[in-house]
């Protein structure tokens, strides 16, 4: 892969875990000499099919705003020169998985908002991990990371083995 045509794919949908997702994927970007792509996706709800005449532009629209408010949350409202953005129609897991295709990595946040609280990933970063073929990298922005079991463990032990 050229390394000068490298990227660092984002999935945005407004929420703090995906504005940190894109402050890492700036500070990842110089290691990796990466451009940013930070990709939104909309999808008309299929609850309203059938009753409901689509109206795409809102949608689209709607999408756009969370992208740019999001964008602006991350860098300020100079956006960095090696940052793109997107606005992708369909379902979040499968737009992303395609979208990170030859990407050096994929970052996106754990926004958790789905039935099972407590869940370490939700479900659009739970299908990256499953099946981009990239790295991929989740975000948590509620400090739950920094509590995990094996963590703990791993440093207590090279606390003990510290000792004399």
């Amino acid at each position: 892969m050229d390394t000068s045509e490298a990227k660092i794919v984002v999935g945005v949908d407004g929420s703090d875990s995906s504005v940190q997702a894109l402050r890492f994927a700036a500070r990842l970007a110089p290691a990796l000499d990466a451009r940013i792509h930070a990709v939104a996706c909309w999808d008309f709800p299929q609850i309203y099919a059938g009753y409901v005449p689509p109206d795409f532009d809102a949608f689209e629209a709607a999408a756009a705003k969370t992208l740019a408010e999001a964008l602006g949350k991350a860098f300020g409202p100079d956006l960095p020169v090696n940052v793109s953005q997107e606005l992708i129609r369909g379902p979040a897991p499968a737009k992303l998985v395609e979208a990170g295709a030859g990407a050096a990595i994929l970052v996106v946040g754990r926004r958790g908002h789905g039935g099972f609280r407590g869940m370490h990933l939700g479900s659009v970063s739970s299908a990256c991990v499953s099946h981009a073929d990239c790295p991929v990298l989740v975000v948590h922005t509620d400090g739950s990371h920094g509590t995990h079991h094996l963590w703990k463990g791993l440093k207590a032990k090279s606390q003990d083995t510290a000792k004399p």
